[in-house]
């Protein structure tokens, strides 16, 4: 024999499994709105760069200033970099807050500038920006275009190395680049590991 409490228990619970499909739909469109939303904030941004590092080349040629370490400021437009290979072309900002990271890659402060003489690190996300890293091979073509001019590297090596292994962006005597970004590519969540590429100047 059925009571009346079944009924209205049953009732409860179908609105209760109402509500939390409904909450959950919300919660998954606000996360995928805010993705998109970042994603083409960053595509802007990257086409506002592009004019930003046109007008330093054109004071460069006209006028010969030189962006030199000290006077970089967090964010600031520092270049250009290309993998021709893997269709990668990306702003190079200063510096590497989890803003830089949003909208660039980012030059790791206390290495050469991109394209000066010595080691410049430049640091980006496995998942937006340097997600096409996994594919690059040693001896491919890397471009960087600043204010100071165009360079071309090749990569000699590429490694995973430990997050606290900062041998990797060590000084050096050559005109040389190093990209970092975390390891392994599809992992979801804090990555144990450092995927390092690095590529020195072609004379």
């Amino acid at each position: 024999m059925t009571t009346p409490e079944a009924p209205r228990s049953a009732t409860r619970g179908c609105v209760f499994l109402r509500c939390m499909r409904g909450l959950l739909f919300i919660t998954g469109a606000i996360a995928i709105s805010y993705v998109a939303l970042t994603l083409i904030h960053a595509k802007l941004y990257q086409k506002a760069a592009d004019i930003t590092l046109d007008k330093q080349i054109s004071a460069q040629q006209q006028h010969r200033v030189t962006l030199h370490s000290e006077d970089a400021r967090q964010g600031d437009v520092l270049g250009r970099i290309e993998i021709p290979r893997l269709g990668v072309k990306i702003a190079i900002l200063e510096g590497t807050s989890a803003r830089t990271l949003r909208l660039g890659v980012g030059h790791i402060k206390g290495t050469a500038l991109p394209g000066e003489q010595g080691n410049s690190g430049i640091a980006g996300h496995r998942d937006t920006f340097f997600r096409s890293l996994k594919g690059i091979r040693t001896k491919d073509e890397i471009r960087i275009q600043s204010a100071a001019g165009n360079a071309r590297y090749q990569v000699d090596w590429v490694r995973v190395v430990a997050p606290d292994d900062t041998g990797v962006l060590g000084p050096a005597d050559e005109n040389s680049i190093t990209l970092i970004t975390c390891y392994p590519f599809d992992l979801i969540g804090a990555a144990p590991e450092r995927f390092a590429v690095h590529a020195y100047k072609e004379e």
